[in-house]
């Protein structure tokens, strides 16, 4: 076999670097591929550099790039690695290289291994890539219920207790022992009840042992609390209900030792005639509940307002609840009260008098606990008159 054809050495400053090559080689028994078998693995790494190319652009690349190299250097120009062994053994016949120190098949095993273990690099980062992306959108859709089921708990939690008092309890970790409590100059208390509803309540087979019976009260509980999301009775607070008795207070949203004498009087008891408002609102949706079920359902109202104290009582499972002596005498006032009518104290009807309400004296009546009251009821068949009109006596 001739051998291959190189440039003269001494035209051929890489000659030199050969020669130095080959003398440390031969000394030292080592063995280092050409250069260019090194650029070409090179090339081979700008290729999976880019981590977000997908896996198929990134096999097409290297397949390519490993078909061009392997043509250029392996057969059109496999003359150079022949060249490189002749220049470090120019003695073959004494000093004869090994397979394993053939550039040509070196140079194909070096392309083979990178071809491969970048491939597999590649696959790999895929996998984590889209491992990644299904664990992100696993995470938001997580996230995305988490928020739905904070704010459905928010919801809740304003269903049962003031949206100022629900703030309280939303994101913290409240003791049982915690006491939520808060004290309020003036507070406007409203009972209403349907005392026709015991006589109306009877358990047979044919309402189903009172079932259809607590269905009618539910849907005027319901209708009631429609009422709520009106905006003029964004002020008002539904506290609870017993049986058919609907509580509700307004004031409860306005800061705690507030001055009431340093403001005019319409400032002072706005959520007074609120609350009356609201009070004739429940006595027009009990007459339209009464067409439509064939009924004739009276509602039965008692008013009063001063100071109360309201309060959380529990953590896990919260109540809001309002306590204090105004409670006490407006359940009296309803108690003791008259179907179809607004019964109020002496100082609510002075309050209302201030408002453009009209108010008649109902007399001295005897109420349970608090000795004799002078009542008033509230006119409400005509709207507020003027901002001073008088008081009937």
């Amino acid at each position: 076999m001739p051998k291959p054809w190189c440039p003269p050495q001494s035209h051929n400053v890489t000659a030199a670097m050969v020669n130095t090559t080959r003398e440390s080689m031969q000394t030292d028994t080592l063995y280092s591929l050409p250069y260019y078998i090194y650029c070409c693995i090179l090339g081979f790494l700008s290729c999976s550099l880019f981590l977000h190319m997908n896996f198929e652009l990134k096999l097409a690349m290297l397949t390519l790039s490993l078909a061009l190299y392997s043509g250029l250097f392996l057969h059109s120009h496999a003359w150079l690695s022949d060249c490189y062994v002749v220049r470090l053994y120019p003695d073959q016949s004494t000093l004869r290289p090994g397979v394993l120190k053939e550039p040509k098949l070196m140079g194909a095993i070096s392309f083979f291994v990178f071809f491969f273990t970048l491939l597999a690099l590649a696959r790999q980062n895929e996998y984590y890539c889209r491992l990644d992306f299904l664990w992100k959108k696993k995470f938001k859709k997580e996230r995305e219920e988490i928020e739905t089921m904070e704010n459905l708990n928010r919801v809740l939690l304003e269903n049962v207790l003031p949206a100022d008092v629900a703030q309280q309890f939303i994101g913290q970790n409240r003791r049982n022992e915690d006491l939520y409590n808060q004290s309020y100059d003036c507070v406007c208390v409203l009972f209403a009840s349907i005392p026709d509803f015991k006589e109306f309540y009877s358990e047979s087979n044919v309402n189903r042992e009172g079932l259809e019976c607590l269905r009618l009260l539910n849907e005027i509980i319901a209708d009631f609390d429609e009422l709520l999301s009106k905006p003029k009775f964004s002020g008002v607070e539904k506290i609870k209900t017993i049986g058919s008795t609907y509580m509700a207070a307004t004031g409860l949203n306005a800061a705690s030792g507030q001055d009431t004498q340093q403001q005019d009087a319409e400032r002072s008891y706005s959520h007074l005639g609120i609350m009356v408002e609201f009070a004739v609102a429940l006595i027009a949706k009990l007459d339209i509940i009464n067409k439509h079920s064939f009924n004739s359902f009276k509602l039965r109202v008692g008013i009063n307002h001063g100071p109360v104290v309201a309060g959380v009582i529990g953590a896990q499972k919260p109540q809001y609840d309002i306590w204090g002596n105004t409670v006490n005498v407006a359940s009296r006032m309803e108690s003791t009260g008259v179907l179809g009518k607004i019964q109020v104290t002496e100082e609510t009807a002075k309050a209302l008098e201030t408002l453009g309400y009209t108010c008649y004296l109902r007399g001295v009546i005897k109420v349970k606990g608090k000795g004799q009251l002078c009542t008033y009821y509230v006119c409400t068949d005509m709207a507020r008159s003027g901002p001073q009109a008088p008081m009937l006596s």
